[in-house]
């Protein structure tokens, strides 16, 4: 399979697994009927070709950054060490392991943080938690509200992330 194919597919999966989690986590809609998302929002298509992919890693620019009617935004990030711990009161991230491993942390009691936006805080320290080690391939859903952290990349990690409001 060529490169462009398998970004392509992994775009595409990201997208629709955001999609899916949005539509499935939205509680204030008031269809009458159940399960069917509303198509207003939702009417472009969003393609993006190999090279906006491989510039998104690179920048960590959103190849959708929201708004527009979207619930969520599509992020291409590559990470070369460890983060701050992050957390996040209104998104809910989902990432997908494109390329290299790392450890990361998720749950626990974040102390000394500081808000970096109203909706986000970032820093302080960790105490506990669930390290996981990811991998090429896997796929990592952290709702709102829980800390996170990559606390060990020892190479570099690329994911995408769909964050979900």
């Amino acid at each position: 399979m060529t490169l462009r194919k398998w970004t392509a597919r992994i775009l595409t999966a990201a997208v629709l697994l955001g999609t899916v989690t949005a539509s499935l986590s939205s509680s204030s809609s008031t269809d009458a009927r159940p399960g069917i998302a509303s198509a207003a929002a939702e009417t472009t298509v969003e393609y993006f070709d190999s090279a906006t992919v491989k510039r998104a890693f690179a920048t960590g620019k959103p190849l959708l950054a929201g708004g527009d009617g979207h619930n969520f935004k599509v992020i291409g990030l590559r990470r070369k060490g460890p983060g701050e711990v992050e957390v996040h009161d209104t998104d809910t991230d989902i990432f997908y392991v494109v390329e290299g491993h790392a450890t990361f942390v998720t749950g626990g009691t974040l102390t000394g943080g500081k808000h970096i936006a109203a909706d986000e805080s970032r820093g302080g320290t960790l105490t506990g938690g669930e390290a996981r080690h990811l991998t090429q391939g896997d796929v990592i859903v952290i709702p709102k509200g829980v800390p996170h952290w990559f606390k060990e990349v020892p190479d570099s990690i690329e994911y995408f992330v769909v964050k979900v409001r």
